[in-house]
């Protein structure tokens, strides 16, 4: 299995190269807008929640990771409603950021449970 490191990098990658070969139009300006932080955000603050100074700082890191990879699927999901076109592409992203979504929450309830 890919590294989540790496794996979230891609996810970031892969967003920036769909958000720059969508068409202009004054929604997806605002989705894409709303998408770029969240989509890149995730894999800065899973490298963070690596170097977590502690257990309780580890699951409030995963939490914000969490929350990002969330964001980015829900403004994905709003990209592909508009985008028809695009669908292989934003449901690749799609599945991708909901199996990242999975491994966070899965770690976190592990993490919990210690």
């Amino acid at each position: 299995m890919q590294d989540l490191k790496e794996r979230t990098f891609a996810f970031a990658v892969a967003v920036g190269k769909l958000v720059q070969e969508l068409p202009y139009s004054t929604l997806n300006k605002a989705f894409t807008s709303q998408l770029i932080r969240p989509a890149s955000s995730v894999g800065a603050n899973y490298r963070a929640a690596r170097r977590a100074e502690s257990e309780a700082d580890f699951i409030h890191k995963l939490k914000i990771v969490e929350e990002e990879i969330d964001e980015s699927v829900y403004f994905l999901e709003l990209l592909k409603r508009f985008n028809p076109s695009y669908d292989n592409k934003t449901d690749y992203l799609i599945d991708e950021g909901t199996q990242i979504l999975r491994i966070i929450v899965s770690s976190i309830n592990k993490a919990l449970s210690k």
